[in-house]
C-alpha cells in the first residue's frame, strides 16, 4: 500500500477583496447582468444547475479473472457543510480526525456485482443503510471483496467484507481502520486474511494545545550546495503541530480473519508510512517514518526507516535508514541518495527490488550510468545483486518470470524513454533494448504493457498461451486524432500484430482482455452523440476490427437537451510553422458562414516541448462523447458561446534552447493563431473572444491579457501569478530564480499588471493545496490590477483546494463565470 504526498500549504487569508469589485449576477440570455449583493453563495440559470446536477457514469472494479466486476455509482458533489468539517493540514498530509483517514468527502454510495459473462447484475445483501465506500479491493482468488466505510453516525473508519458467493456483505466488528497514510488494508495472498492499519487512540493521547515552550528555529550551514526547495503547502509550523502529526499517523499493524474476525496483533504502534505484503505472503514490507521532522518540506522528505517484517511482527532485514532531504539538486531528473522506489518483485515468493543513483542524485554530475537498479530475495542474508545499469533514472519494471521482465528508465531533460527486456535470474544473459523514442513523440508510442493479476494479487505481464507474446494497449495519436489500439508484440523479433483498432464514427478504447489469446475485449465505445459504454467485444485473428457481442452498460445521456451541439477537431497553422489543434463546439443550429459570428470561450493549458515536431502532433479525438462537465467551459455552449477547448499551446525549446526563455512571444503566437483560424472559419466574433484556464491555464490566462489585446475577458482560477513566490522552479521549468532571473520577471504577469486593460474574473480556493498556487498569489495579483485601475475581481471560495467540490461552490462559480462573460464578452461594445 502507498499514498502520493499532496504538498500543501494553508492560506490564513480571508481577502477584503472579495467584496471590493463590482457585484454580477448570471442572468438570462436576454437580461443584462445587474448588481445585486454579493452575501452567500449564488447559482447560475438554470440549464447550468442542470449540468451541475446531471447523474454520471458509475465507476467498474474488475475482479482478478475480469469475469465480474463491482459496479459503484459516482457521487454526486458534496454539499459546503460536508466539505467545511473540521480538517487538519500536516506534513503536507489533510487529514480528517474524526475518521481517523485521509480528507476526503464524497463516497460511493451503491454496491453491485456485475456478470461479465452475462451481463446481469446482482445486488448484495446486508449492506450498510449509509454507504458510504472510500477503497475497495477484490481478493486475489477472488472469493471476496474488502472495503471501508466512513459511517457519520457513528465516527467510525470500518471494514466490511463482501461474500461473493453468498451475495452478503458484513462489517468485521472490533477494527477501526487509520487509512491516513494508505486505504487501510490488503488482501493476503491466501484471500483468507488481510493485513490492516488500525487506529490506537485508546492507547496514544491526543496532544493537547498548550503555552509554547520556545520559539520555532530553522537553520542551514554552508557548504551544502544548490538545493530545490519547491514551495509546499500544508507544511508544519510548531512542535504542536509536529506532534499532533505523529498522533494520526501512529498506527497497529494486525492480522485479521475475513470470516471469525479475529486479530492478531503485529509489533508496536508506529509512524506507519506505507506497507505491503509479499507475493507469498510470509513478510511486509515497511516504511516508518521518524523524527525530526521539518518545517520545510512535507512528510514524503521525512526520515524513514525501510525494514521487512515477518507476519509474527518481527524485523527480519532493514533495507535502509534513510535521512530528512530538505531539498534536492537541481533539475527535473534530481533524485534522493541512496535506496528508493523499493517494492517487492511481482512475480516471486519475497524478492525485494529498489534502484540506486550512482551521481548523487544530481543530473549536473557527468557519470555514464546514473541508477543501478537491485534485487534481494529472502532469507535476505545474501547481498542485494544488480540486475540493471542504466544511463537515466528508473522509471519503474514489470514482471513476467525468471527469463522475462521489461525494465523502464526516463530522462527529462532530454524527454527520452527506454524499456529493456532482462532475464532477473539469469546473469549471462545481456539487457535487449524493447522500446526507445521521445515521451513526446506520442504518434510514435508502442502503448502500454497489459498486465494481469496472478494468484496472488499481484500485476505481472499478460502473456499469450504460448508464452511468446504480450500485449500493447495504447492511446493510438495520428493526424487523424486519437484511435486506440490493442497490439500483440512477437518477443523473440519484437514485430507487432494489430488486433484491435478505433474507428470512425466511434471512438473505442481497450480496457482489459478477457482471455490469453485476446479472443475477448472489454471496450469502452462512445461517439459524438452516444455516452461511453462498456462492451465486450470479439476480436478476429489478427483483424484490426472487432465484433460486438454484449453490452454490459447503458449509460444514457444526461443532458439530452444539448445534445445537438456540433464538435470538430480542427488544424491550423502558427506563424512560425508549429501546428495547432483543438476541439471547436458550437451550439446546436449554428451555422458557420451563414450566422452571425458567435462570442467564443477559449479554455486552454500550455504544455512544453523540445521539439516542433512533437509539438505539431495532434491531441484528442473528434469522435469523443460531448460530455458537458461543469468544470471545463463546454457549459458556456448553452449560453449562445462557441468553445474552443483545449487548443494546443505549445511552448518549444529545441536542443539547448529552454521554452521558457520565449515564453511570452509564444504564448501570444498560439492565441493569435487560434484567433484568426475562429475568424476566417466565420465561427467568432474577433470582437467578443474571451480565455480561461486552471491552474498553470490561470497563469496563462493573466499573461495573454497582459500582453495581448486579443481577448475581452479572461477567467483564471486557481493559478500563479508572480514567480518569484515560486523560485526553485514551478511546472516543467528547472532553473531556479537566480539561475534565470530574466525568464522568472518576465513569465510574471503580476510584473505587468498595469497592461490589463480587459476584464479579468479570478477565482481560487482558500484552502489551495497546490504546490505554488498559494491564495496569495491571486490575493496580490488581484490587489496590483486594482491599485493599477484596472477591471479585475476576486471570488474566494472558502474551505475549497486546488480544485473545487462543494456544490455550493461549484454552482456559484459558474454564476460568476456566466455573469462575466455575459457582461464583458457577450455583450462587449466593439
Amino acid at each position: 500500500m502507498h499514498r502520493p504526498f499532496v504538498k500543501t500549504i494553508l492560506s490564513l487569508c480571508l481577502a477584503s477583496a472579495i467584496l471590493a469589485a463590482a457585484p454580477l449576477q448570471a442572468q438570462d440570455a436576454t437580461t443584462p447582468a445587474a448588481a445585486v449583493s454579493d452575501a452567500g453563495y449564488r447559482e447560475p440559470v438554470a440549464i447550468l444547475k442542470d449540468i451541475v446536477d446531471a447523474p454520471r457514469p458509475p465507476s467498474l472494479s474488475l475482479s482478478p479473472r475480469r469475469d465480474w466486476a463491482v459496479v459503484s455509482d459516482t457521487p454526486a458533489l458534496p454539499p459546503i457543510s460536508v466539505v467545511a468539517q473540521p480538517e487538519l493540514k500536516l506534513g503536507g498530509m489533510r487529514i480528517h480526525p474524526r475518521y481517523f483517514s485521509a480528507s476526503r468527502f464524497s463516497f460511493n454510495r451503491s454496491f453491485e456485482l456485475l456478470n461479465v459473462a452475462t451481463g446481469q447484475k446482482v445486488k448484495i445483501d446486508g449492506l450498510p443503510r449509509d454507504l458510504n465506500i472510500a477503497a475497495l479491493a477484490w481478493s486475489p482468488d477472488q472469493s471476496r471483496v474488502a472495503f471501508t466505510h466512513v459511517s457519520p453516525a457513528e465516527g467510525s473508519n470500518q471494514l466490511w467484507i463482501v461474500d461473493v458467493a453468498a451475495r452478503r456483505a458484513r462489517q468485521i466488528s472490533g477494527v477501526a481502520l487509520n487509512s491516513v497514510a494508505d486505504q487501510g488494508f490488503e488482501w493476503l495472498p491466501n484471500s483468507r486474511q488481510l493485513l490492516v492499519t488500525m487506529r490506537v487512540s485508546n492507547e496514544v493521547r491526543m496532544p493537547k494545545a498548550g503555552v509554547p515552550t520556545g520559539p520555532v528555529i530553522q537553520q542551514s550551514e554552508q557548504g551544502a550546495g544548490v538545493r530545490q526547495l519547491r514551495t509546499y503547502q500544508d507544511l508544519l509550523t510548531n512542535e504542536e503541530d509536529a506532534s499532533l502529526l505523529e498522533y494520526y499517523l501512529t498506527t497497529q499493524l494486525a492480522v485479521v480473519d475475513a470470516d471469525t474476525g479475529a486479530q492478531r496483533k503485529l509489533g508496536s504502534a508506529q509512524m506507519y508510512d506505507a506497507i505491503s505484503v509479499s507475493p507469498d505472503g510470509r513478510y511486509i514490507l515497511t516504511q516508518v517514518l521518524r523524527r525530526p521532522f521539518s518545517y520545510a518540506v512535507p512528510a514524503g522528505a521525512f526520515p524513514r526507516r525501510i525494514a521487512v517484517m515477518d507476519l509474527q511482527g518481527k524485523t527480519v532485514q532493514q533495507i535502509a535508514d534513510l535521512p530528512l532531504i530538505e531539498g534536492l539538486p537541481s533539475g527535473n531528473d534530481a533524485v534522493r541518495e541512496g535506496v528508493r522506489s523499493v517494492s517487492w518483485r511481482s512475480d516471486a515468493p519475497a524478492t525485494l527490488v529498489w534502484a540506486e543513483a550512482t551521481d548523487g542524485g544530481d543530473p549536473a554530475r557527468q557519470v555514464e550510468v546514473r541508477d543501478v537498479v537491485k534485487m534481494q530475495a529472502a532469507p535476505f542474508n545474501a547481498s542485494a545483486r544488480e540486475i540493471a545499469r542504466l544511463q537515466s533514472r528508473y522509471a519503474g519494471v514489470l514482471w513476467s518470470g525468471p527469463d522475462l521482465a521489461l525494465i523502464s528508465e526516463f530522462w527529462w531533460k532530454t524527454r527520452e524513454q527506454k524499456q529493456w527486456r532482462i532475464a532477473p535470474d539469469r546473469a549471462d544473459v545481456k539487457p535487449a533494448i524493447v522500446y526507445q523514442g521521445s515521451s513526446e513523440d506520442s504518434y510514435k508510442s508502442p502503448g502500454a504493457v497489459v498486465t494481469q493479476a496472478n494468484a496472488a494479487g499481484k500485476r505481472v505481464i499478460q502473456l499469450s498461451t504460448d508464452g511468446q507474446s504480450i500485449y500493447r494497449i495504447g492511446a493510438g495519436a495520428s493526424p487523424e486524432g486519437d484511435r486506440p489500439f490493442l497490439d500483440r508484440q512477437l518477443l523473440k523479433d519484437l514485430s507487432t500484430t494489430r488486433l484491435f483498432r478505433s474507428q470512425a464514427p466511434r471512438y473505442e478504447s481497450p480496457v482489459a482482455l478477457l482471455d490469453a489469446d485476446a479472443r475477448q475485449l472489454l471496450v469502452s465505445r462512445e461517439s459524438q452523440q452516444e455516452p461511453a459504454n462498456i462492451f465486450v467485444v470479439a476480436t478476429g485473428n489478427g483483424e484490426a476490427t472487432a465484433k460486438p457481442v454484449r453490452q454490459l452498460t447503458s449509460n444514457k445521456n444526461p443532458l439530452p437537451q444539448l445534445s445537438n451541439i456540433s464538435k470538430e477537431l480542427i488544424r491550423y497553422r502558427r506563424t512560425d510553422g508549429v501546428e495547432l489543434s483543438g476541439n471547436l463546439y458550437l451550439p446546436p443550429g449554428f451555422t458557420p458562414g451563414k450566422d452571425k459570428p458567435l462570442p467564443v470561450l477559449m479554455w486552454a493549458y500550455p504544455a512544453e516541448f523540445k521539439s516542433a515536431a512533437a509539438a505539431s502532433q495532434v491531441k484528442g479525438s473528434p469522435y469523443r462523447f460531448n460530455s458537458i462537465s461543469y468544470w471545463g467551459p463546454l457549459p458556456f455552449l448553452a449560453r449562445g458561446y462557441a468553445v474552443l477547448d483545449n487548443p494546443t499551446f505549445p511552448i518549444v525549446g529545441e536542443g539547448k534552447a529552454e521554452p521558457n526563455d520565449t515564453y511570452i512571444k509564444q504564448l501570444v503566437d498560439d492565441a493569435q493563431a487560434a484567433v484568426e483560424e475562429l475568424v476566417r472559419r466565420g465561427v467568432g466574433d474577433r470582437n467578443r473572444m474571451a480565455i480561461g484556464g486552471h491552474s498553470y491555464g490561470a497563469f496563462m490566462t493573466a499573461n495573454l491579457l497582459a500582453h495581448s489585446r486579443l481577448f475581452k475577458g479572461g477567467i483564471a482560477r486557481s493559478g500563479a501569478y508572480n514567480r518569484t513566490l515560486t523560485p526553485f522552479g514551478f511546472q516543467a521549468e528547472e532553473r531556479n530564480y537566480w539561475d534565470a532571473k530574466d525568464v522568472y520577471r518576465e513569465m510574471s504577469p503580476f510584473n505587468f499588471a498595469e497592461n490589463i486593460k480587459d476584464n479579468l474574473l479570478m477565482i481560487h480556493g482558500i484552502d489551495d493545496n497546490n504546490s505554488g498556487t498559494f491564495p496569495i498569489q491571486s490575493e496580490r495579483m488581484f490587489a496590483a490590477v486594482k491599485g493599477l485601475g484596472g477591471n479585475v475581481r476576486l471570488v474566494m471560495l472558502p474551505n475549497e483546494s486546488h480544485a473545487y467540490r462543494a456544490r455550493e461552490s461549484i454552482l456559484h462559480m459558474l454564476a460568476e463565470e456566466d455573469a462575466w462573460l455575459d457582461r464583458y464578452v457577450k455583450n462587449a461594445k466593439p
